[in-house]
C-alpha cells in the first residue's frame, strides 16, 4: 500500500500585488461553491478561502501517493496543481484578458512552511491594510467556520487554521498589538464628526480608490453612513465600491454637482490639483450650506484657493497627522516582539503539520 501525504498550497492576490480597484475582478461571488470547484481539481481534497476587502486567498491541500506520478510533491506535478487552481480562478471570476494574460506576475503561490508562516503573520495583523487591526483575524475564524460547516476543508486545514488562531490570540493579548489601532479612516472620520456632525442624513463623498481611501470607507461602513466613490475613471471606482461599499459616480458628474455634498473626503495619489476653484466656482458659488472637505493626499490635491467660496471649509492632513501617525509608531514598535514569537512559533507548527503528514 503506497504511503499517503499531503502538499499544502497558498495562492493569493492582495492589495500588495495590485490596485484595491482591480482585485474585485478576483473575488468570488460565492466563496463556498468556489471551494466545491477547487475541490474537483484531481487530488485537491480541502480547501479554504479567505476574501476580505484587501486580499483573495486560496489554501489548498493535495493528498497523494508517494508512489504515484506525477507527485504532486515533484515539479511536474506541482505545476499541474497550480495550472488547474489558475484555470478554475478564471472561470469563476471576473477577470479580463488583460488580467489573465499578466496572471503569473500578479498570482503569489507558496507551499509549506511559508504558508503556515504567512498564515501566522496575517492572524497576528502583520501582513494586513492596517498592522494590528483585528478584522483580518476575525475574517480568518469565520472563513474557517463557513468551510467547516459546507465541509470543504478537512483535517488538515482544521488544524492548521485551528493552530494559527490559537497561537495568533495568544500574540495579540501578549503583546497588545490590536490595542487602540487607528486608521487613517478612523481618525479622519472622528475630525469630520467633531467638525461638521457626520450622519446618515450627510451628502457625503469619497475621492481616490487607494488604500487610504479604502481606510476611510471601512471607517464610513462601520458607521453606516452611506457614502458616493469617485476617481478619474468610472471603472476605478465601480471596482473599488464591489469591495468596499459605497456609489460609484463619474468625476466630471462628482464636478457639475459639487454643491450636491456636504461633506467630501478626498485621497488620492495624484500629482496635481483634482479640485480647484476655477473647476468648481460657478456650482458652489449660489449653495447656501456649507460644504466641509478633508484633503487626505500627500501630495495635496485640493486648491487651498477653493476657500475664497462661500460656505467652504477646508482641512488637511496635517491636522490629523499627530494622532495617526503616533497610533502607526507605537505599531511599529511592536512588531519586532510580534516576530519574534512567530519565529519561535514556526518550528513548532511545522512539526505538528509533519506529524500529520506522517
Amino acid at each position: 500500500m503506497n504511503k499517503i501525504s499531503f502538499d499544502v498550497m497558498n495562492a493569493r492576490v492582495t492589495f500588495k500585488n495590485i490596485p484595491l480597484y482591480t482585485l474585485s475582478k478576483f473575488t468570488f461571488k460565492d466563496v463556498i461553491k468556489a471551494c466545491e470547484e477547487f475541490k474537483k481539481i484531481p487530488g485537491v481534497d480541502e480547501c479554504v478561502i479567505v476574501q476580505t476587502a484587501s486580499r483573495v486567498e486560496i489554501f489548498t491541500v493535495s493528498n497523494v501517493e508517494a508512489d504515484d506520478s506525477p507527485d504532486a510533491r515533484r515539479a511536474e506535478g506541482k505545476t499541474l496543481v497550480l495550472n488547474q487552481i489558475k484555470d478554475t480562478w478564471i472561470s469563476l471570476s471576473s477577470l479580463e484578458q488583460i488580467d489573465i494574460d499578466h496572471f503569473d506576475q500578479t498570482l503569489e503561490v507558496y507551499k509549506g512552511d511559508d504558508v503556515y508562516l504567512h498564515l501566522l503573520r496575517l492572524a497576528s495583523g502583520l501582513d494586513s491594510l492596517v498592522v494590528g487591526k483585528q478584522e483580518v483575524y476575525d475574517e480568518i475564524v469565520q472563513s474557517l467556520a463557513n468551510a467547516k460547516t459546507a465541509d470543504v476543508s478537512g483535517k488538515i486545514l482544521n488544524k492548521l487554521f485551528e493552530s494559527v488562531i490559537r497561537l495568533s490570540t495568544r500574540m495579540r493579548d501578549t503583546t497588545e498589538i490590536s490595542k487602540d489601532v487607528l486608521s487613517l479612516g478612523d481618525v479622519a472620520v472622528k475630525l469630520v464628526d467633531e467638525k461638521a456632525g457626520l450622519d446618515v442624513k450627510k451628502k457625503v463623498l469619497l475621492v481616490g480608490t487607494g488604500e487610504p481611501a479604502a481606510m476611510v470607507a471601512k471607517t464610513l461602513n462601520k458607521k453606516n453612513i452611506n457614502f458616493d466613490v469617485t476617481s478619474r475613471t468610472i471603472d476605478r471606482a465601480t471596482g473599488f465600491t464591489a469591495l468596499l461599499g459605497g456609489n460609484p459616480v463619474d468625476f466630471d458628474a462628482v464636478l457639475s454637482g459639487f454643491d450636491k455634498f456636504d461633506i467630501i473626503f478626498v485621497a488620492t495619489t495624484s500629482d496635481y490639483f483634482l479640485i480647484t476653484y476655477d473647476r468648481i466656482r460657478l456650482v458652489m458659488e449660489e449653495k447656501k450650506k456649507g460644504t466641509l472637505i478633508l484633503d487626505l493626499s500627500d501630495p495635496r490635491t485640493v486648491d487651498e484657493g477653493i476657500t475664497a467660496l462661500p460656505g467652504i471649509k477646508l482641512l488637511f492632513r496635517d491636522q490629523i497627522a499627530e494622532i495617526y501617525e503616533e497610533s502607526v509608531k507605537a505599531r511599529a514598535g511592536i512588531v519586532p516582539a510580534v516576530e519574534k514569537i512567530i519565529a519561535k512559533e514556526i518550528p513548532i507548527l511545522s512539526a505538528t503539520m509533519k506529524r500529520l503528514d506522517a
